[in-house]
């Protein structure tokens, strides 16, 4: 095997310096920065002592942690733990649906299942604007139950709970896998719930990774719902916080930015915890069949 072969990627890199591999260098420098710049700019900006909103920095040019002092003053610190217990709540909830769904789709056969997950892709051909009025009426008054959610976490929580994206991907992925290996678990005297839990998932945790990622962005980054689920300014999540600090006249760039960059860490942690099965996720999905 010759040396050049030894380098060559599916990018097509060589350890040859040609005009092939510049271009590739400066494509791909290219693609980083302009991928780089906002976060940068978020970062630079937030810790800033003074924020000019027409100009754009990559680096603090005097920092300073003003910005996070005068949002926790704000109660951004609030708005975030109250972001930690719907999306900690409502990613739990989402994923026990999504796995018990997405099981009873892939592994059994009943009348009506096309019908089922007809509806389940329903709810994601609807957007929120279109049920934020008939949503509010339902969280004010349960039906048959006649208790109010408005206010409450839990008017966030059951409302993400079943999300057709992830029952999808999940039904997919559980559809792959081998009878046989399920048939021999039957043989042994395996029951439903147990098969769910020590065969099933254990053969789907890439596609959980994946579920938790893309479950965990979707909760964190709801705005609507937690705006009509609130009854007070102190119900609300922290995106909707940054909304309304927005429009207050007494905060400045550096505060808002500050304000973003507390909300982009969770977000950044989670991806970074759960890459490795975010990619493990997208091969094996690409790799079926």
């Amino acid at each position: 095997m010759s040396m050049s072969s030894q380098f060559d990627t599916a990018l097509g890199w060589s350890p040859r310096l040609g005009v092939g591999k510049v271009l590739r260098i400066l494509l791909c420098a290219v693609v980083l920065f302009v991928f780089a710049a906002p976060f940068l700019t978020i970062f630079a900006g937030a810790f800033n002592k003074t924020t000019d909103s027409t100009q754009v920095t990559l680096y603090p040019q005097d920092p300073t942690l003003l910005g996070f002092q005068i949002a926790g003053e704000k109660g951004i610190w609030g708005y975030f733990l109250n972001s930690l217990v719907i999306v900690g709540g409502g990613l739990l909830l989402q994923l026990t649906v999504s796995v018990l769904a997405a099981y009873a789709l892939a592994r059994r056969k009943f009348r009506g299942h096309t019908v089922v997950m007809l509806l389940f892709l329903l709810t994601m051909m609807l957007p929120e604007e279109v049920i934020a009025v008939p949503l509010s009426q339902v969280l004010a008054e349960l039906p048959f139950l006649g208790i109010s959610l408005k206010g409450s976490v839990f008017g966030v929580i059951l409302p993400v709970a079943l999300w057709g994206f992830t029952i999808l991907i999940m039904t997919e992925f559980m559809k792959e896998i081998p009878r046989e290996i399920e048939e021999a678990a039957r043989l042994d005297g395996v029951g439903e719930l147990r098969m769910l839990w020590v065969i099933v998932l254990p053969l789907s945790k890439p596609v959980l990774g994946v579920a938790t990622i893309f479950g965990f962005m979707m909760i964190w980054d709801q705005y609507l719902l937690p705006l009509i689920a609130a009854d007070d300014p102190s119900d609300y999540t922290l995106t909707v916080a940054l909304s309304v600090l927005r429009s207050d006249g007494t905060v400045g760039p550096g505060v808002l930015l500050a304000g973003a960059l507390i909300a982009l860490v969770p977000s950044l942690v989670v991806y970074l915890l759960m890459q490795r099965s975010l990619i493990r996720g997208i091969t094996a999905g690409a790799t079926k069949g």
